[in-house]
């Protein structure tokens, strides 16, 4: 995956602010509902979300500046650091080792610290705990009680849009052991739950494997926002719609429907369209739109010529009878 700084074309000393403004432009721009005929448009709006989930977290940002995670958010190796290595190099001293201990499930890697002694202290280590079992430096021979009797959990994410969110779907997951599994993601999803997979993690001596937990985030989406079930869509709508009426289509997550808008409509009037919100296993939300008037860019001279002539012939105070 490309730098997450590239990915939203922002420098490497931009705000918070700057780094959220700049997804929203490049998601109203590569959401894959404004590019249906584009058949990469899904992979490089999933580009842009994992590098907004990198680049939009304070804790993370930091990490991949400093270099411990990559563009996917993985943690990157470090190296090995030796036996007891000290800060001169061999085997003086105190360091970081590595433990690979080998039971009846296997082998197992674990980290600790090693102090002072040479290579025979540690060559002796080695071999009393294999004669003994007991945690020192080296390799280690345990019997099975001494072993988990269950395997571990993994943890992984995965980001979606709202409308698959809405509707479900299907993705493939990386785990952190490199491993692919395929999660089926059910309608009505919200943000932050958890899918668990059993028996996908990490296998016990014993007893049964761990699981998988799949955390679901949804990605911000350009046009609507959550409220429990119902959507909520600022409407643009054309001065003379607002004064006149009309119909104008209004998007919704299953395509665009027909709005009949009556004439002398305020801007901020909402109109409840029912059943078009977001699914859940009771009921189906509302969308809610809200009206936004929208004057011609550029200007327009007639238009402004007409307003002096009604303010100086029809005034009148919108805001009479506040304080």
């Amino acid at each position: 995956m490309r730098d997450p700084y590239d990915v939203l074309g922002v420098s490497k000393s931009a705000s918070a602010a700057d780094i959220k403004s700049a997804f929203r432009k490049q998601a109203k721009k590569l959401h894959p509902d404004a590019n249906k005929h584009d058949p990469k448009a899904a992979s490089r709006f999933a580009e842009l979300n994992a590098a907004h989930e990198i680049l939009g977290d304070v804790e993370k940002r930091k990490a991949f500046d400093r270099g411990e995670i990559d563009a996917e958010g993985k943690p990157r190796f470090q190296g090995f650091e030796g036996f007891g290595a000290g800060p001169g190099g061999g085997f003086g001293g105190e360091g970081v080792f590595e433990t690979f201990s080998f039971g009846p499930g296997g082998s197992q890697r674990s980290r600790g610290r090693a102090r002072g002694g040479g290579l025979e202290d540690i060559l002796k280590d080695v071999f009393s705990g294999a004669r003994g079992g007991r945690s020192g430096g080296g390799f280690q021979f345990e019997d099975e009680e001494s072993q988990p009797a269950h395997g571990g959990d993994l943890t992984a994410t995965v980001t979606i849009t709202l409308a698959e969110a809405a509707k479900g779907t299907t993705r493939r997951v990386q785990l952190p052991t490199g491993k692919e599994v395929e999660v089926k993601i059910p309608a009505g999803l919200a943000e932050g739950q958890q899918i668990r997979l059993k028996g996908q993690g990490v296998a016990g001596t014993r007893g049964r494997p761990g699981d998988v937990l799949i955390t679901v985030s949804v990605a911000p989406h350009p046009l609507f926002q959550r409220d429990g079930v119902d959507l909520r869509l600022e409407l643009p709508v054309a001065l003379y719609e607002a004064v006149l009426g009309g119909k104008v289509r209004v998007p919704t997550l299953d395509g665009a429907v027909e709005l009949a808008i009556p004439a002398g409509t305020n801007a901020g009037r909402t109109f409840r369209l029912k059943g078009k919100g977001f699914p859940s296993k009771a009921t189906t939300g509302d969308l809610l739109a809200t009206v936004r008037i929208v004057l011609p860019e550029g200007g327009d001279a007639e238009l402004e010529e007409l307003m002096r002539k009604w303010r100086d012939k029809r005034p009148y105070d919108p805001r009479k009878g506040m304080p």
